[in-house]
C-alpha cells in the first residue's frame, strides 16, 4: 500500500505542478479540488494515461480563462493500477483525506464499480468513464456515465455486430467474454442481440481475466464451427484472442464484437495487418461528422505532447473522452453555479450539454438517451506503421448506417486479403 501511494502522491504532484505553470485570470481563493483514480499502470493503463491527459489539459486551459466560480482549479489523480481492489481506498482517501470538493469518476466498469458504494455514501456526484451499464446495479441519482452507450446499454456495444449479421443471414455465433464485469456485461447485451435477431447461440464460455494463453479456447470455437464470433475482452486478452485466431486459422464469416483495446495505438502497430477483417465497436472516428473544431483544437494540443507524455500519441481512444468528461464536469458547476453535488447532479440530469464530443443529454439511471455506439471493420493494414491508422484509410464504419463510410466485407477470410 505504501508503495501504491507513493506513486499516486506523484500522479497527484504532476497535477499540481501543471496548475502553477498555467496563467489564471481573475481567480481568487482556495483551489477547487478534483479528485479521480485512474489506470496509469496495469492492463488499462494505456488508455488511462490518454484520459488523464485529457484532463490535465482541460485543467490548465480551464485555469486560463479563470477557473470554474472564479477559482483555480486543482486534479489530484491517483493511480488505481489497474485492480478494483485499490479503488474504495483511493476515493475514500480524496473525499475524507484529500478533502477534494469535486470526484471524477475511474476509467472503465471494473473501476467504477467498486467506487460506488464509497460515493454513495459521502454522497458525491460521479461521472464514470466508459463504464458499461454500473449503475443498472446501483440506480444511484448522482452517477453519469460518459458513454455513448445510451439507454439500451449492454446490448449497445454488439448491436450493429448483430444487424451485419442478421443482414447477411448469419445463423449461429459463438460468445466468448472475460470473467469480469465489463466483458460479463458486455456479453449479456450479445446474448440479446442474438435472440432478437434469432441467431443460434452454438458455443458461450468465459475465461479467468488472467489468462494467457488463448488457443485452446480459439479451438474450441473452431470446433463449435460459427459462423460468428463476439468476443468481450480487456485490452491484453484482446491482443491474445487477436494473435490466436490468426495462429490458428479461425474462419468464421464474421469475427470481433466488443473487444477493449483495438482501438489503442500502440496495439494497433502492434498488431498490424493481424487486425485485417475484424469488425468491433468504436465510440469515435476522424470523420467530418465528428471532426468540429474544439475537438480539432484538443488533438492538436494532446498530439504535441503525446510523445513527452509517453501516452498513445493519437489520442482518438480515450484522450478525447478524457477532456470531455472534465469538461462536463465543469459546465455543470459553471451551470448550477454551485459545488453542491445534489445542485450539480441536478443540472446534469436538467440540461443537454455541450462538450468537445458533440453535446450530451442524460436520461433514467445516468445513461445517455441516444446511442452512439459503432462498429467499424479494419482493412488494407499493412506493417506496423502509426500514420496509416491516423485518418480513416484502414477501417470503415460498417454501422449504423448512418454513420457508414462503407459496407462491412464477409467472409472474415476476404475481408482479411483486402
Amino acid at each position: 500500500m505504501v508503495k501504491y501511494l507513493t506513486g499516486a502522491l506523484a500522479a497527484g504532484a504532476v497535477a499540481v505542478s501543471l496548475l502553477a505553470s498555467a496563467p489564471a485570470h481573475a481567480q481568487s481563493g482556495e483551489p477547487i479540488k478534483i479528485g479521480l483514480g485512474i489506470a496509469m499502470t496495469g492492463g488499462l493503463a494505456g488508455p488511462g494515461k490518454q484520459a488523464l491527459l485529457g484532463v490535465q489539459i482541460w485543467e490548465e486551459q480551464i485555469n486560463k480563462k479563470g477557473g470554474l466560480l472564479g477559482r483555480p482549479v486543482k486534479v489530484i489523480a491517483y493511480d488505481d493500477q489497474t485492480n478494483a481492489s485499490t479503488v474504495p481506498g483511493i476515493y475514500t482517501k480524496l473525499i475524507d483525506v484529500d478533502k477534494v470538493d469535486l470526484i471524477l469518476g475511474p476509467y472503465a466498469t471494473n473501476m467504477i464499480a467498486p467506487a460506488m458504494p464509497v460515493v454513495m455514501q459521502k454522497g458525491k456526484t460521479i461521472i464514470g468513464l466508459f463504464g458499461l451499464a454500473v449503475n443498472s446495479e446501483f440506480n444511484y441519482p448522482k452517477y453519469f456515465a460518459m458513454i455513448p452507450t445510451g439507454q439500451n446499454t449492454k446490448p449497445s456495444f454488439t448491436e450493429g455486430f448483430f444487424e451485419i449479421a442478421a443482414k447477411n443471414k448469419i445463423q449461429t455465433v459463438a460468445l466468448v467474454a472475460a470473467d469480469a464485469e465489463f466483458a460479463n456485461n458486455a456479453c449479456e447485451g450479445a446474448r440479446a442481440n442474438a435472440k432478437k435477431h434469432n441467431i443460434k447461440i452454438v458455443y458461450d464460455r468465459k475465461y479467468p481475466p488472467a489468462t494467457t494463453d488463448f488457443t485452446p479456447i480459439v479451438r474450441a470455437i473452431q470446433a463449435a464451427n460459427p459462423e460468428a464470433v463476439v468476443i468481450c475482452s480487456y485490452p491484453p486478452d484482446s491482443v491474445g484472442m487477436v494473435r490466436a485466431v490468426n495462429e490458428v486459422g479461425l474462419k468464421p464469416k464474421m469475427i470481433g464484437g466488443s473487444m477493449v483495446g483495438l482501438q489503442i495505438s500502440a496495439i494497433k502497430t502492434q498488431l498490424g495487418p493481424l487486425m485485417n477483417g475484424w469488425i468491433n465497436y468504436e465510440t469515435w472516428a476522424p470523420t467530418k461528422h465528428f471532426l468540429n473544431p474544439d475537438a480539432e483544437a484538443f488533438l492538436k494540443e494532446y498530439q504535441s505532447r503525446a510523445k513527452s507524455a509517453g501516452v498513445d500519441p493519437l489520442g482518438y481512444y480515450l484522450g478525447t473522452w478524457g477532456y470531455a468528461y472534465a469538461e462536463l464536469l465543469g459546465k455543470a458547476v459553471e451551470g448550477a453555479k454551485s459545488l453542491n453535488d445534489d445542485k450539480i447532479a441536478e443540472y446534469l440530469r436538467q440540461n443537454t450539454i455541450p462538450t468537445i464530443m458533440g453535446p450530451v443529454k442524460f436520461g433514467k439511471n445516468g445513461e445517455w438517451t441516444e446511442s452512439g455506439m459503432m462498429q467499424v471493420q479494419y482493412k488494407g493494414i499493412k506493417g506496423n506503421d502509426l500514420e496509416q491508422f491516423r485518418g480513416m484509410d484502414v477501417q470503415n464504419i460498417v454501422a449504423p448506417a448512418k454513420l457508414a463510410t462503407g459496407e462491412a466485407v464477409l467472409p472474415f477470410e476476404k475481408a482479411q486479403q483486402q
